[in-house]
């Protein structure tokens, strides 16, 4: 099997494990058999699937039905994050690259607005990029110009990324340049997510940075999550797309933050 093959099979995997993600999400318990036959591959192709959705915790896999689990944690996963409003997060990675300069040192955080960035960092090379992301690190180990600075730690299946204590002090001990992260939520001008685990690598992610950058697209102003992370008022620039209602866009920049607004995606 050729390289371009084998690319196009992860993302078609990768497509179907969002789809089965989002059936079982909207229906609850969906027969095993039945997402056999609506994704047209063998039983055995979908346990494997299951196994793995099941892993990241995404849902449960019992006496041949799969089982969704609470809304929260199915949103807080990447499998499920990187098919929601692509377009928007794409418009918003090409205004978050004009805030990169050549030679700076960047933090990256295991967002997929911010993923979206990665197929075009090499073009603000030389970089220093650092980032706790296991597919940012796949991504960009070849880049030419771009050092790589891998944070470890304990891995955290559902996210793709390493968190953690050891994760944590890693990021306390750099000073980067720049920051580019999301939220999961904005509320009453306050950053939050589901996961109090991302929030603590993130904070420390805010606090090693000498410049701050906040990637939301519109419909993070829609949501509720638990975990506080930073009043938006922390960040230096908010950049998000142009269906972000002007109310929302008004009650950031009276805040005294910084707010730039991505065109709308070409559909």
């Amino acid at each position: 099997m050729s390289s371009s093959d084998a690319a196009a099979g992860s993302i078609a995997r990768a497509d179907r494990l969002r789809g089965i993600t989002e059936v079982v999400l909207a229906e609850g318990t969906v027969r095993i058999e039945q997402l056999a036959e609506r994704f047209d591959v063998s039983l055995m192709t979908v346990h494997r699937d299951l196994d793995e959705l099941q892993a990241r915790g995404l849902l449960r896999k019992q006496r041949g039905v799969a089982t969704a689990q609470p809304t929260s944690l199915v949103e807080a996963s990447d499998v499920y994050r990187q098919g929601r409003q692509v377009a928007e997060k794409a418009a918003i990675a090409a205004l978050a690259l004009q805030q990169i300069e050549p030679g700076q040192s960047v933090l990256l955080d295991d967002s997929t607005t911010v993923a979206a960035l990665a197929p075009r960092l090499h073009e603000q090379t030389p970089l220093t990029v650092i980032t706790n992301v296991l597919p940012l690190l796949n991504t960009l180990r070849s880049v030419p110009d771009l050092s790589l600075i891998a944070l470890g730690g304990s891995y955290v299946e559902w996210a793709s990324a390493f968190m953690g204590g050891v994760t944590n002090q890693a990021i306390r001990a750099l000073r980067a340049d720049l920051v580019l992260m999301s939220s999961a939520a904005v509320v009453d001008g306050v950053c939050f997510h589901p996961n109090p685990e991302s929030v603590e690598t993130k904070r420390a992610m805010l606090d090693s940075a000498a410049r701050r950058v906040l990637l939301v697209d519109h419909t993070k102003f829609e949501r509720r999550a638990l975990h506080a992370l930073a009043p938006v008022s922390e960040f230096d620039l908010v950049i998000t797309d142009a269906a972000t209602p002007e109310s929302t866009l008004e009650l950031l920049r009276a805040a005294g933050t910084d707010v730039l607004v991505a065109p709308s995606p070409v559909r």
